[in-house]
């Protein structure tokens, strides 16, 4: 490694399972020593107009780089060139670059670049194994990487956000079955803001009815895809155990389960638990009687009894369920209510209701809601659904989903 014209290829073979390394960025370049003369370096910057910089080598051991635009400005100045012509390179040579270990990780290669007091990204880097020099990194280089990293990583992360979807609609989708089956004119909407949502609903028949469930679980996307996971299966082993007839004592179970699942419970670290829990209204329809006991955390039950003129709002408990601020022990309270052939039940999780959109830039807002149930109650259960987001999709316009959606529609029987 002595002659000045030489070229070094740092490139070192990686199968495709491996993660990149800083080696990968080796370009090869040619290189001098510290006994060849600026005229030399002059000749190679001439030759390679597309090199940066160029590493000065001692057999093995790196000592520097060269920049061309401060080479290049310094033999530039009146006299320099006579004056420093035929001496070392070295007396242009940046004696402290940035200097990576060959095993370095991509991400942790450009942390480094761009924490470097000298201006790494534009004018390089040197790779080095132990004392041995490898070969010179480029910022365009590491940024093409680091980019093609993360697309990688976010296909990847898409890939598995997808396929959870695909089980976050399997569970939901018994229910849906289920629904269709034995309240033939109901509808149930599901729309999560991204892939997978914090919203679920269940739907589970017993011997004198069925018992629906529609819960909004805190945030969207995968944190609550989980708490959906959490809670759709605490509540099912609930209702296998305990029956439907009590939807207040569910709740309550349900509460108690995802404070112990959080760490609420027991806990005596500040800060260590996890406040998420849920909104969600219980019902249990017992067609036999044909009566609803309902109970609910911050969910409305909407009626629209068969030849009245205006929805009635029933509003639940104002108490979120597995939240840090509800006592474990807290009772919800049941509410009954005494149907009729052709009432209509509707819930819907505030995704709906809080939608921005409309010429003002206001929420969609319960009034408007109800409005709409008025003005499609004649229509079958799905019909009325459709129409409603039909309604909800024109009113948001091209503001974004806020939040994840889901709607409940039931014609009594």
């Amino acid at each position: 490694m002595t002659t000045s014209l030489q070229i070094m290829s740092g490139m070192r073979g990686f199968g495709p399972a491996e993660m990149p390394r800083a080696a990968n960025l080796c370009r090869p370049v040619p290189m001098v020593a510290p006994t060849d003369t600026n005229a030399t370096v002059r000749e190679l910057f001439d030759q390679h107009r597309e090199l940066i910089s160029l590493p000065v080598v001692d057999g093995t051991r790196a000592l520097g780089l060269i920049k061309r635009h401060t080479f290049q400005s310094e033999m530039a100045r009146p006299f320099r060139q006579e004056l420093h012509e035929h001496k070392s390179c070295v007396a242009f040579m940046d004696g402290q670059p940035l200097i990576i270990e060959a095993d370095t990780s991509i991400e942790r290669a450009a942390k480094l670049v761009a924490d470097s007091r000298s201006n790494a990204l534009a004018d390089g880097f040197l790779v080095v194994r132990g004392n041995d020099f490898l070969g010179v990194g480029f910022g365009l280089d590491l940024m093409r990487m680091v980019a093609d990293l993360q697309e990688a990583k976010n296909r990847q992360i898409m890939q598995s956000i997808d396929y959870a979807s695909v089980i976050q609609r399997a569970m939901l989708h018994t229910s849906q079955e289920l629904l269709k089956a034995e309240l033939p004119d109901s509808a149930m909407i599901w729309q999560p803001r991204d892939t997978v949502g914090g919203d679920f609903f269940l739907c589970a028949k017993f011997d004198h009815g069925v018992f629906v469930a529609m819960a909004d679980c805190t945030g969207h996307g995968v944190p609550g895809a989980f708490m959906t996971l959490i809670s759709s299966s605490w509540l099912a082993q609930a209702l296998e155990r305990d029956g439907p007839a009590d939807p207040a004592q569910l709740l309550g179970t349900l509460n108690r389960k995802i404070k112990q699942s959080l760490g609420q419970i027991g806990s005596r670290v500040a800060g260590e638990q996890s406040d998420d829990g849920l909104d969600a209204l219980f019902m249990w329809l017992n067609r036999r009687d044909r009566v609803m006991t309902y109970a609910g955390a911050r969910m409305p039950l909407h009626v629209l009894h068969a030849g009245a003129a205006a929805v009635t709002t029933h509003e639940t408990d104002r108490v979120g369920v597995g939240y840090v601020a509800t006592a474990v022990d807290h009772r919800w309270q049941n509410r009954t209510l005494t149907l009729q052939q052709n009432d209509l039940l509707y819930a819907a999780t505030d995704g709906l209701t809080d939608q921005i959109g409309g010429p003002r830039n206001i929420a969609f807002g319960k009034r408007r809601l109800r409005d709409l149930l008025v003005g499609c109650r004649d229509m079958p259960a799905a019909e009325q659904a459709a129409a409603i987001m039909q309604e909800h999709g024109q009113y948001q316009g091209q503001h974004r989903r806020r939040d994840d959606v889901s709607l409940f529609c039931l014609r009594v029987q």
